[in-house]
């Protein structure tokens, strides 16, 4: 567990202790009260009570745990690709996806008016979705955990220069000056959330098209992806994302995180997951759920 600054602790035990006295509607989220991921929460479900946590294994321990019944987490951004260590994370976490949830991202800068701003705290994430504005105006970058988290350390902080980058309605939140909105470097800025739960759906939704998501292991073998994703192909299931990581302190790409169109139970993709267990070592199903964004048709 980390620890908030000042400013944003009141907040944040504000809300925990309204979640965890309704595990139910409890909705896990990682960073400070005001973040993007609090917006994402409270987006996807309005009656939900959104529960800040400090990492992304706080979020989803809560959820295994019991204390919150799901957890909303980044997992990929359209400027910034993958949220680090998340795929990792997801696999290891015994959770299931149960939802998605696709929010925009718009960044501001605030700081408390302590002199020309040369230096702007935030997440990673938030950090490479701004810097060519950061250079472009002479800023340098310092990493935060997380977006509405700086904003409330720049809040406590008497340092001369410093400002935060945050979604803009956390300078109200607490109490910085809002010197400029919109300073992320495209306008589709945007961010994919997956919702967790300790189970998967009973009952896969009706009124819409389904996504699943999936991790495999290739076998130590020449073409092996080629024939891993054979099935995919010949079955006609779209395979809208894919993307290797290592494992074990290996440099060889041998794990794959997917994504396809369509859920266990269909025929075409029962078959193509049937051809995908045969020619890998391991295939791992993280969750079935209606997709929140319509994909375009792509090439396995």
């Amino acid at each position: 567990m980390g620890s908030y600054s000042a400013s944003a602790e009141v907040l944040v035990e504000k809300m925990r202790r309204a979640a965890l006295a309704q595990p139910a509607q409890g909705l896990a989220f990682q960073g400070a009260p005001g973040a993007n991921s609090d917006l994402a929460a409270r987006e996807f479900d309005p009656s939900a009570l959104a529960m800040p946590c400090y990492s992304f294994e706080d979020a989803i321990e809560a959820v295994r745990d019991g204390s919150v019944a799901r957890a909303i987490i980044p997992i990929e951004n359209s400027l910034h690709g993958r949220v680090a260590d998340i795929h990792f994370l997801l696999p290891e976490s015994g959770l299931s996806i149960v939802g998605e949830h696709f929010l925009r991202i718009r960044h501001g800068l605030m700081s408390r008016d302590l002199g020309p701003i040369t230096r702007a705290m935030s997440h990673e994430q938030a950090l490479g979705q701004c810097r060519k504005w950061l250079r472009a105006n002479g800023i340098a970058p310092v990493a935060h955990s997380d977006t509405a988290g700086a904003a409330a350390w720049v809040a406590d902080s008497d340092e001369v220069g410093l400002a935060a980058i945050a979604p803009p309605h956390a300078a109200d939140l607490y109490g910085l000056t809002l010197h400029q909105s919109g300073i992320e470097d495209a306008d589709h800025n945007m961010t994919r959330f997956v919702v967790l739960a300790r189970e998967p759906l009973a009952q896969l939704p009706s009124d819409g098209p389904l996504m699943t998501t999936l991790v495999f292991e290739v076998k130590n073998i020449p073409a092996a992806l080629y024939k891993a994703l054979g099935g995919f192909a010949t079955n006609g299931v779209n395979m809208t994302k894919l993307e290797s990581y290592q494992m074990g302190g290996s440099f060889s790409a041998t794990k794959f995180f997917a994504d396809i169109v369509g859920a266990p139970g269909e025929p075409a993709v029962d078959r193509a997951l049937e051809e995908l267990d045969f020619q890998t070592k391991s295939v791992a199903l993280l969750g079935s759920y209606r997709q929140a964004r319509a994909r375009p048709a792509t090439a396995t």
